[in-house]
């Protein structure tokens, strides 16, 4: 089975403020910018080089994300609904090239392409499962096959997701699991090794990410 992924990316304004104690400066621009779009980077390269991957598209109205991706192999569609993560990814999911679609977050430099395509093996076991993020209170991936995505990413998605009948994935996946909402987030990403994006982003951080 092979798998279209969803990763959704928000307006670089609207991204990642819980990191700007790191990066300072505009929302939109500057080190903050390019921190979202290496996280957004490495996390596509992850999920494109994976052999159970036939398709990534990234839903967004930015440009320089568009961009970004586009030039690692996926492809974008715009947010035409502007309802917020859930209806975005929903979208996104109706343009998948493939019957088996998955929504993937867009802030996990450690993914492995491994990682993945052994979380989607087991999400093929089942009509729909989903892997809790390292804090086990969110979910990193929503996976469906032969039913439509339902997603219910937000505070307490985890439970969300288990209670509308998905699954948990169960595995080693620990660049899978962690995404980076904060800087210490982003530390315990280091530590399992991030990808060349982040990397080359660490040491100019204000601080130590690692």
């Amino acid at each position: 089975m092979r798998w279209s992924l969803v990763v959704p990316a928000k307006r670089l304004g609207a991204a990642k403020t819980r990191l700007r104690p790191l990066t300072g400066g505009p929302a939109d621009g500057g080190l903050h910018a390019e921190l979202v779009l290496a996280l957004l980077a490495d996390t596509v390269a992850a999920a494109r080089a994976c052999p159970a991957v036939a398709d990534v598209v990234v839903v967004t109205d930015d440009e320089r994300a568009a961009a970004t991706v586009r030039a690692l192999g996926a492809r974008t569609v715009p947010d035409e609904p502007d309802r917020g993560l859930n209806p975005a990814l929903a979208h996104g999911a109706r343009t998948a090239a493939t019957g088996a679609v998955a929504a993937l977050s867009s802030d996990l430099p450690a993914l492995r392409p491994a990682e993945l395509a052994a979380a989607l093996a087991a999400a093929a076991a089942v009509p729909q499962g989903f892997v809790a993020d390292a804090a086990g209170t969110g979910t990193t991936l929503l996976a469906a096959a032969g039913v439509p995505l339902d997603p219910r990413f937000g505070s307490g998605s985890a439970a969300a997701h288990a209670a509308a009948g998905a699954v948990p994935l169960i595995g080693d996946w620990p660049g899978l699991r962690r995404d980076v909402d904060t800087p210490a987030d982003l530390t315990a990403a280091a530590v399992l090794g991030v990808g060349t994006a982040t990397a080359a982003l660490l040491p100019r951080l204000p601080r130590p990410a690692a």
